[in-house]
């Protein structure tokens, strides 16, 4: 099997143990003390937590501060994949972050789809009522083996590592196994709540003392799909041409990891993203979803909603996942961008 581009891909991904990716974690700073101290930028969210400004939380690909950090994506420094295509112990340690040496998605496990509504449960019930009860707002993150919250209050991150519920606050953390919405609510030490509970796709809480069907493999595979999901998503904002791209967020109504690209004046917005699922789509799939009028073109054909959408099947199938993802995005946003104009 030929190495994935950007660096030797190992065979077999060995990411941290259980309790290293259950303690407290600085991810910015885990990485620079990788690299000996020179400025770096990961995908998943680190402390300080970030209390003002329109997204409250930090950018993880932001080059500001340093004139030219390792980062994740192209742009005025190396990039990860640069550095670990000659290192493979590099390599190993950048693939379970999908920093480089990015490991190939794999077939779902049988237990996905019940893991993935259980999970969604928890996303909008718990984990994002503990960050909007701080600073009002509700987006999440991926994070190793899940996802999260960015840091926000003192230093406080409530996250899914696996099937378990990390609640890190002020450099000391605190790992739970995930049982009952109401458990992983007094983890939490927040009020099981909806804060999504007006927008279109955020499940009822149901019953907060039932268990909650997470399967451990599900729950991984699950973390690595929205690790896939941000590598990607956080390229195509690098490369947006027009400045106007939203963070990349996995947004708890939809259990979605998504960003916003496009000049919405031209008709060319979109809401680019990656879904675990849903009542339509019983596997995975990418889309880019219109905000204006769609296409008259069979690319622009998903199954219950206006828009292009690319299955897991498909995306499993190509010799570079990443490659076919990207390619794939950027061809429904380039035709969206190359419409003629309508003439009465």
């Amino acid at each position: 099997m030929p190495a994935a581009p950007g660096g030797p891909r190992p065979d077999v991904v060995s990411p941290m143990s259980a309790p290293d990716r259950e303690s407290a974690r600085n991810p910015r700073a885990e990485a620079e003390a990788r690299l000996g101290g020179v400025a770096a930028r990961v995908l998943e969210p680190s402390p300080p937590a970030v209390p003002a400004g329109p997204w409250a939380a930090d950018d993880p690909v932001d080059p500001e501060g340093a004139a030219a950090p390792v980062s994740p994506v192209p742009g005025p420094g190396p990039t990860w994949a640069a550095l670990a295509r000659d290192d493979p112990a590099l390599a190993a340690w950048c693939a379970p972050r999908w920093l480089a040496a990015w490991p190939r998605l794999t077939p779902p496990p049988p237990g996905l789809a019940a893991t993935r509504l259980a999970l969604h449960r928890l996303a909008v019930t718990v984990v994002s009522p503990a960050r909007w009860a701080e600073t009002g707002r509700i987006g999440l993150r991926w994070t190793l083996g899940g996802f999260g919250t960015p840091f926000f209050g003192d230093d406080v991150q409530v996250r899914v590592v696996g099937a378990r519920l990390v609640v890190q606050r002020a450099g000391r953390a605190r790992a739970h196994d995930i049982t009952t919405l109401a458990a992983a609510a007094a983890a939490a030490g927040v009020e099981p709540g909806l804060a999504v509970q007006d927008q279109a796709g955020a499940p009822p809480p149901g019953d907060l003392g039932a268990p909650l069907a997470v399967d451990p493999a599900a729950a991984d595979w699950l973390g690595g799909w929205f690790g896939f999901a941000c590598s990607v998503l956080e390229e195509l904002r690098a490369g947006a041409p027009d400045g106007g791209a939203t963070r990349v967020q996995l947004w708890p109504e939809h259990f979605d990891l998504a960003v916003e690209l496009g000049d919405q004046m031209a008709g060319a917005r979109a809401s680019v993203g990656a879904s675990p699922g849903d009542e339509v789509h019983p596997e995975p799939y990418l889309y880019v979803a219109p905000w204006g009028e769609v296409p008259d073109d069979p690319q622009f054909a998903a199954r219950g909603f206006r828009g292009a959408e690319l299955t897991l099947a498909a995306l499993r199938a190509a010799p570079d996942q990443r490659g076919r993802a990207l390619d794939f995005f950027r061809a429904a946003l380039a035709r969206l961008a190359d419409r003629p104009e309508e003439t009465e």
